[in-house]
């Protein structure tokens, strides 16, 4: 009677379990079966055909299509001839893309794969390119603001990727360029700590203001930014009651600037410019 129970059981377990296999099997076929279009519409590719079609679409400014046929060609052909080329390239058009972190993400796995690639120097200028323009959208392309009011966490990347360029490769084609970005880079960083202590001055938070201030002058040094500081620094140290200390911040400003701060000569003083900084919304 036992026995008779346990192959009730049996069968009627297998019953339910058959079923459900082969449900699980019909799943399974389809999701093994390849998606119709993509494996169909690159059927018989060789390498050169997807690196010929990814350069034109990059070339069209077609980016997403660019890094599509990049990116197949890496899974495709990964220690092909063309790949070192569309790794290069994929980090180029995800920067176009308005993708950084795919676009620095691309790049560091360049510069890992190939340190000792010819053009790998590229990279590491790409880098700075990519944390330069990060955060500039669409407004700021057509009315001029104030980038050192921006956080400068990007700032601050941009410039140690540029700096890190001129050091591994002194004699890089973009280090030119590079250096003059990281002075641009340098004005802004300083800048941006004057908007700082500017801003704890307005709240009499003077011993931060002076602080800030005091670390442009130490930091950033022939700067724009280091005559403000020192003003700063005056009016802080007045309005604490260290008249000492105001008095030495003022003789070293007028040692250093007889005739006054020196003017920063914009070269974008346009009509629009100057209404932007008569409405003043770059201040706090």
């Amino acid at each position: 009677m036992r026995s008779l129970l346990l192959k009730i059981i049996f069968l009627a377990a297998s019953a339910f379990w058959l079923p459900g296999c082969e449900t699980l099997n019909i799943f399974s076929d389809k999701e093994s079966k390849p998606a119709a279009g993509k494996e169909d519409e690159y059927s018989g590719w060789d390498e050169k055909k997807f690196h010929d079609q990814a350069k034109e679409a990059l070339d069209n400014k077609s980016y997403q299509k660019a890094i599509t046929l990049y990116e197949a060609l890496e899974a495709r052909y990964p220690f092909g001839d063309y790949a070192p080329q569309a790794q290069m390239n994929v980090a180029y058009a995800y920067y176009k893309n308005d993708d950084p972190e795919a676009a620095i993400a691309a790049a560091d796995r360049f510069i890992k794969t190939h340190p000792r690639n010819p053009h790998v120097d590229y990279l590491y200028y790409l880098k700075g390119l990519v944390n330069y323009n990060r955060g500039i959208g669409f407004i700021d392309r057509f009315i001029p603001t104030d980038s050192s009011q921006r956080d400068p966490g990007a700032a601050r990347d941009s410039y140690d990727n540029f700096q890190e360029l001129t050091r591994r490769f002194p004699n890089s084609q973009y280090v030119d360029d590079a250096r003059l970005r990281m002075i641009a880079l340098r004005n802004n960083l300083a800048m941006y700590e004057i908007h700082v202590a500017d801003f704890y001055m307005r709240r009499k938070a003077y011993e931060a203001a002076i602080n800030r201030a005091n670390f442009v002058i130490k930091e950033y040094q022939r700067t724009p930014a280091v005559p403000q500081a020192l003003e700063i620094m005056e009016a802080g140290y007045h309005n604490l009651g260290l008249e000492d200390l105001a008095a030495d911040a003022k003789r070293v400003y007028q040692l250093n600037y007889p005739n006054g701060a020196p003017k920063v000569d914009y070269k974008d003083d346009t009509v629009m410019q100057r209404f932007w900084n008569y409405i003043g919304f770059d201040r706090y």
